[in-house]
């Protein structure tokens, strides 16, 4: 029996990034597991992007996700 450390990692980066993604090496559903992604923005975009998922009826973070799916489909998904 090998004992993994705490804070064992991947060796390579790819397999890094990726294993967030699929941590038990079966396929998870899409809300099971989230990662954050922090970007910057002015305070008025900020303002503008709340007010817009307000008038929605959305979180700003439902509204976030489906804009940036949409720019990004995954691979077999429509464009």
């Amino acid at each position: 029996m090998t004992r993994r450390s705490f804070a064992a990692r991947p060796g390579d980066p790819d397999t890094w990034i990726k294993a967030a993604d699929d941590p038990h090496g079966r396929k998870a559903d899409t809300m099971a597991y989230t990662a954050r992604l922090t970007i910057d923005v002015t305070p008025d975009l900020r303002g503008r992007i709340k007010v817009t998922a307000f008038q929605r009826g959305q979180t700003v973070a439902d509204m976030l996700r489906e804009l940036l799916a949409g720019a990004f489909p995954a691979e077999g998904d429509a464009p």
